[in-house]
């Protein structure tokens, strides 16, 4: 399965669980409900105008608000039948298509887990994908640590060094989770995280994600 295969299954998978869940469930996302999580996904991949104020917040923050709450006007439904047909061509080429799986999955799971759902079984296309994705982005989402180097590391073995340095904390799970530590879902991710104190107390008061 090629990963724009995997991204489709799981927006498909995602659109579900939005759809089930209704548009007052919790998420993950402090203060968001489904609605406003599904409006987000929606202007984050559909209008350019909205990035500034994801990705640096500040002023540019209050235009990001405004286009979600004119989304959200379209309705739940209508918002979420639209995330259905995807992301339009010009945001699902080349590193994007790592972006926006990355993207679904994470917010995916921010529903899920907040309802109180476990782990999904493994699934090695997505795993394989989601571990493309921290090769891809890890290094930006772990770029406030400090003081300490830190290695991700799967149960089959698969190693990355996202943050070099002495002393060097291992953070170990499956690619998903990983995703999820990383995108700064910390208290939510099921991982394992070693090293010598020093390493294990900056990567614990690091702030993660973009």
């Amino acid at each position: 399965m090629s990963e724009h295969e995997v991204q489709r299954a799981e927006r498909a998978d995602l659109c579900d669980t939005l759809a089930n869940a209704g548009p007052d469930a919790p998420t993950l996302c402090e203060g968001w409900t489904t609605m406003d999580l599904a409006a987000h996904l929606l202007v984050r991949e559909r209008n350019p105008l909205a990035l500034p104020g994801i990705v640096t917040g500040g002023p540019f923050a209050a235009v990001t608000g405004q286009l979600m709450a004119r989304a959200a006007r379209r309705g739940y439904e209508a918002v979420v039948d639209r995330l259905r047909t995807g992301p339009p061509p010009w945001n699902r080429v080349g590193p994007m298509s790592t972006v926006n799986l990355v993207e679904d999955f994470v917010h995916h799971e921010d529903v899920r887990r907040a309802a109180g759902a476990e782990p999904r079984p493994p699934d090695p296309a997505r795993d394989d994908a989601l571990w493309g994705g921290l090769a891809n982005l890890a290094r930006l989402q772990s770029r406030r640590v400090r003081g300490a180097g830190l290695d991700v590391v799967t149960p089959d073995g698969r190693r990355l060094t996202v943050r070099r340095g002495e002393p060097k904390a291992t953070l170990t799970g499956s690619p998903g989770e990983l995703v999820l530590y990383l995108n700064g879902r910390t208290s939510a991710a099921h991982v394992e995280l070693d090293g010598p104190p020093a390493a294990i107390e900056a990567v614990r008061t690091a702030r993660f994600g973009v």
